[in-house]
């Protein structure tokens, strides 16, 4: 069993509450019971969450080594400039941790995406954008670590694609099984990538693992 769950904004990505926590979790959402979250999404952040009950799927979609893209929508502070962009695409330091390359394109014009709720702080004196981030790695909070390391902090975060599979028009906080046609797009080679954009992926994570 494979789902597709649009998560919400204030949700985090297990069915059980943490103490003293503010935020609501999956068990809200009539989820089946066997099923468990493949990966995250943050609690501050939306979009596209699988659910599964086939431990299989963990490792051929989470193991770093298998490169597999996903794709979020950021809307950050100010507007970015080529130099910012093109620093973002080809890795920033967060940490200890050097990020690998990734695609990065800015949206224009700006996606209609219904509102957030809450909304973003809105400040009429700072611009704001959006861009597309694809990555093949998840680091603790990655999005909102690079894109603050190029000086423009992430105001709303949306994840819209895993693999092939976009998040479409799946309204916030509904949830539905995949078919066999969509389960093959989870796993499928992103779009416009080869299994040799994958391999050289996989070489540049093998060379950062030794000192």
């Amino acid at each position: 069993m494979l789902l597709a769950l649009h998560k919400p904004y204030g949700v985090l990505s297990q069915f059980t509450p943490e103490t003293g926590s503010k935020w609501r979790t999956l068990a809200d959402f009539g989820l089946p019971k066997a099923v468990y979250p493949v990966g995250r999404l943050d609690a501050d952040s939306e979009g596209l969450l699988l659910l599964t009950d086939e431990p299989g799927l963990n490792s051929q979609l989470l193991d770093p080594v298998n490169a597999h893209v996903r794709e979020y929508w950021v809307q950050v502070e100010h507007i970015p400039n080529a130099a910012a962009l093109t620093r973002l695409a080809a890795g920033v330091r967060i940490g200890h941790h050097q990020t690998l390359p990734c695609r990065v394109q800015k949206l224009d014009p700006t996606p209609a995406l219904p509102p957030r709720v809450p909304p973003v702080r809105f400040r009429k004196s700072v611009p704001d954008c959006w861009l597309a981030l694809e990555l093949t790695e998840g680091k603790n909070r990655q999005v909102r670590r690079m894109t603050a390391a190029i000086g423009h902090p992430t105001l709303r975060l949306i994840r819209m694609r895993i693999g092939g599979l976009s998040l479409g028009v799946l309204p916030a906080g509904q949830w539905r099984a995949l078919t066999p046609g969509e389960r093959a797009l989870v796993l499928a080679w992103p779009a416009g990538a080869s299994p040799a954009d994958h391999a050289n992926l996989r070489e540049q994570k093998a060379l950062k693992s030794f000192p």
